[in-house]
């Protein structure tokens, strides 16, 4: 894979890509390079000899070439590349491709079984095809805010950048797409991600009950519109979760907590339960807060009924269960140490093999790419270089 990404829709889903051991060959411009390497590239707390977080996550598995494609002679590498690769992916803004004579029927020509990637705002076609998006920006069209948050609040976006990395997600399902398909046609195609379309995919059973009713769901905060108790729960040293969406998890959890006086026939079922939910909220909130988290999860799993402890980031990463999936990784530096960061949610049952190189230094793979894909000569690289194409 050849992988022109910037920013994060991009590099995720050639980070998620290369994870699953596509060989990722990074594609950046010389003497800048990518312009994720100038993120936090300052902040001492968040980078390592001038390489900051992003970079240092979003990279790894991936090798750097520089390349002039702005350059006759840099665009003739790049196509010469081209030539021994299944994948060419960028985020450029929509057309950019195309003027820099990258696009899918540019490169088909040279290797009709290229399969080319580009993940934009709102896609290649539309009246916002050209619009500049970010992820904010395809939470707040997608529809997501307006129903997140508590109503007489405003709309709130997701804590989770996840306009761009259910973008960058959705890439890697459409390339593997386009890789199986052409066992069958033998040919390469290319793969338009919108970030917009992603958001509006990921409605799911909220736009079709919309379609259905014609009603604008409410920002109902933690709670779920149909089902009662769902909701956040204060304890003496944090926060839980109960989610009662049968009626056996809501007899469950009256066990759990001891609190039989809620049971009565009206709550039995869900309707009841939608009645009295401000009773049954404050009623179970007063009980909750008179234990820890640990006391209360212990009860609540005892009687089946779901729940969580509602964990701060570094809870998260040091839960257990997160440790046990291999979702903690140490990936190496260029700089001699590791860095902890999220794994690989991908897991195999035979080619499962979890594998880590390092962020890559600007150019560091230029010459090995070069000189063994492609069979340039030491002199040819020097003469490159002085030139600066590469």
């Amino acid at each position: 894979m050849l992988d022109l990404t910037h920013m994060l829709s991009g590099p995720y889903c050639g980070m998620m890509l290369a994870d699953m051991g596509v060989e990722a060959i990074k594609i950046e411009p010389p003497v800048t390079g990518e312009g994720t390497r100038r993120l936090l590239e300052k902040d001492p707390r968040n980078s390592i000899n001038g390489m900051g977080a992003y970079f240092l996550t979003l990279n790894r598995n991936k090798k750097s070439v520089t390349l002039n494609l702005k350059s006759e002679e840099g665009l003739a590498l790049f196509y010469e590349l081209v030539k021994h690769v299944d994948i060419v992916l960028d985020n450029f803004s929509a057309g950019v491709n195309k003027r820099l004579k990258i696009d899918q029927a540019t490169l088909e020509k040279i290797n009709p079984r290229i399969i080319t990637c580009t993940v934009t705002g709102f896609g290649e076609t539309g009246p916002a095809k050209d619009w500049t998006a970010f992820d904010m920006v395809s939470q707040a069209m997608g529809g997501g805010m307006s129903i997140t948050g508590v109503e007489g609040m405003p709309p709130q976006r997701s804590g989770i950048p996840i306009g761009d990395l259910a973008g960058g997600l959705n890439g890697v399902i459409g390339i593997l797409a386009a890789v199986i398909a052409r066992q069958s046609t033998g040919r390469g195609q290319h793969v338009d991600i919108s970030m917009l379309d992603a958001q509006i995919s990921l409605q799911n059973y909220v736009g079709t009950m919309y379609f259905l009713s014609g009603d604008k769901p409410a920002r109902n905060g933690n709670e779920h519109f149909v089902h009662v108790p769902y909701n956040t729960f204060p304890t003496n040293d944090g926060h839980i979760i109960i989610a009662c969406i049968t009626d056996d998890f809501w007899r469950g959890c009256c066990s759990a907590l001891d609190l039989p006086e809620l049971l009565t026939p009206e709550n039995e079922n869900v309707k009841g339960r939608q009645k009295n939910r401000a009773l049954i909220n404050t009623t179970i909130g007063a009980r909750t807060r008179t234990h820890t988290k640990a006391h209360w999860l212990e009860k609540l799993r005892a009687n089946r009924v779901p729940c969580a402890p509602v964990n701060d980031l570094g809870e998260a990463l040091n839960d257990p269960q997160t440790r046990a999936r291999n979702m903690v990784v140490d990936v190496p530096t260029p700089f001699g140490r590791s860095v902890p960061q999220p794994g690989n949610p991908i897991k195999l049952s035979d080619t499962n093999e979890d594998s880590f190189t390092p962020p890559p230094l600007l150019g560091q793979h230029t010459s090995e790419v070069l000189s063994g894909l492609l069979g340039k000569s030491e002199a040819e690289l020097d003469d490159l270089r002085t030139r600066g194409i590469i």
